[in-house]
C-alpha cells in the first residue's frame, strides 16, 4: 500500500511539473541568434549577415501562449560590379503558440506574422526600402529537461510572404507575394526558451 501511495504521488507530481512549464500566467523568454560568413577563393570580396530577435511569450491559459520577437537583421555582400550592399531590417514577429504531451516532450504548433522594414545601401547610398509581411504555421518539439528550460526543435512549416520593395531613385514599386510548404526535417532550426 505505502509503494501504491508513492507512486501515485510521484506520478501526480510529474503531471504537475510538466503543467507547470506552460500553465497560465508563466512567462517565456528565448529568440534566435544567427552569423553566416561566405568567402569565394580567388576575389577579395566576402559575403556575411547576423540577425539578433529576441522574443517574450506570456501563457494566457494552461499550454497556450502569446507573445512576440522583436530583432535586427544585417547582411552585406557584393554584386558582380564590385558594388558592396548593405542591407539593415527592424524585424516583429507576434506569435501564438499551443502545447500538447507529457512532462518531457511536448509538440506544439505556432502561428506567427513575421514582419521586416530595411533599407538597402550601395556603397553608402540608399537604392531600396523593403517592406516584408508574412504568416506562417510551424510545428515543433519542445523537450524539457528541467523545469525552466525547454529545447526545441521545429520546422518553418506552412507559409505566406509579401514583400514590397521600393526603389528610392525612381519611386518605383514591386510587390512580390510567395506561398509555401517548407518541411524540412533534415535541416530544422533549434532553439531554446526559458520558462518563468
Amino acid at each position: 500500500m505505502k509503494k501504491l501511495f508513492l507512486t501515485l504521488t510521484a506520478a501526480l507530481a510529474l503531471t504537475f511539473a510538466a503543467q507547470a512549464q506552460t500553465e497560465q500566467g508563466r512567462l517565456f523568454l528565448g529568440g534566435s541568434v544567427g552569423y553566416n560568413y561566405e568567402k569565394v577563393n580567388g576575389t577579395d570580396h566576402a559575403a556575411q549577415s547576423f540577425n539578433v530577435v529576441p522574443n517574450i511569450g506570456y501563457f494566457i491559459s494552461d499550454n497556450v501562449a502569446i507573445g512576440t520577437g522583436i530583432g535586427y537583421q544585417y547582411s552585406q555582400h557584393y554584386t558582380g560590379s564590385d558594388v558592396k550592399i548593405k542591407d539593415n531590417a527592424f524585424v516583429v514577429s507576434p506569435f501564438a503558440r499551443a502545447y500538447k504531451g507529457n512532462e518531457l516532450f511536448k509538440f506544439f504548433g505556432q502561428l506567427s506574422v513575421p514582419m521586416a522594414w530595411s533599407s538597402e545601401k550601395e556603397d553608402g547610398t540608399k537604392t531600396q526600402s523593403v517592406a516584408h509581411y508574412g504568416v506562417q504555421l510551424s510545428p515543433g518539439l519542445a523537450f524539457f529537461p528541467h523545469r525552466n528550460v525547454g529545447i526545441e526543435l521545429s520546422v518553418r512549416g506552412l507559409y505566406y510572404g509579401n514583400d514590397r520593395v521600393k526603389d528610392e531613385a525612381t519611386g518605383h514599386k514591386v510587390i512580390t507575394n510567395s506561398f509555401g510548404l517548407a518541411s524540412d526535417f533534415f535541416a530544422p532550426q533549434l532553439g531554446v526558451q526559458f520558462y518563468f
